[in-house]
């Protein structure tokens, strides 16, 4: 199965997460760091998001109406001027009420401010909209194929890359009490350690 996280910083590639370092203020090294876990925390919470038929429904349309891929044809003009693409809005939708907790301890175990990681992910939730629409679009997945398409992206990142799902589940369980954040805020300052 391809990995959409590979594949969209494939994408990206050095001059991409460059234009993003140089936005926010903050290094190049660190900036890749930071996307390597925020793009598989965006789409563990697509995956959990639309693993209830609501929610698959609420992504396809959206896909459909919004994220067909284009966004992926023209990166220097994206960059130019991301907030065209209403990454705020997205995030909203996707992490919810989730997302100052996420920002945060995304922001403690990187030492990044959080208004550069909430930057960051601002970026990053157009373009993995964009990677999954294109991917809906080129395969004509409807949402039960959507839904199962994002859980098995949520796998192969578990496979991959335990340690970052550690932090994203920790990060998007509901029922954590945040006795528990400060171990999750410690996971990631080890991948930031790497």
């Amino acid at each position: 199965m391809e990995n959409l996280e590979q594949q969209l910083l494939q994408q990206l590639s050095s001059e991409g997460v460059d234009k993003i370092s140089q936005k926010i203020g903050v290094d190049k090294n660190t900036t890749s760091t930071v996307l390597s876990a925020a793009i598989p925390l965006l789409v563990s919470a697509l995956a959990n998001n639309s693993s209830k038929t609501e929610g698959a429904e609420s992504l396809h349309k959206a896909l459909d109406r919004d994220h067909d891929g284009s966004i992926l044809n023209n990166m220097e003009g994206f960059f130019s001027n991301p907030e065209t693409a209403n990454g705020a809005g997205i995030l909203k939708h996707v992490l919810g009420n989730k997302q100052t907790v996420v920002t945060e301890s995304l922001s403690k175990g990187s030492g990044v401010k959080s208004n550069a990681i909430a930057q960051i992910l601002q970026i990053a939730a157009p373009l993995v909209l964009g990677m999954i629409g294109k991917k809906q679009k080129q395969e004509g997945l409807d949402t039960n194929n959507l839904s199962s398409f994002l859980g098995g992206q949520k796998e192969e990142t578990k496979k991959s890359n335990p340690g970052i799902m550690g932090i994203v589940d920790g990060l998007l369980d509901q029922n954590r009490d945040g006795s528990s954040l400060d171990d999750i805020i410690g996971m990631v300052g080890k991948l930031f350690q790497k």
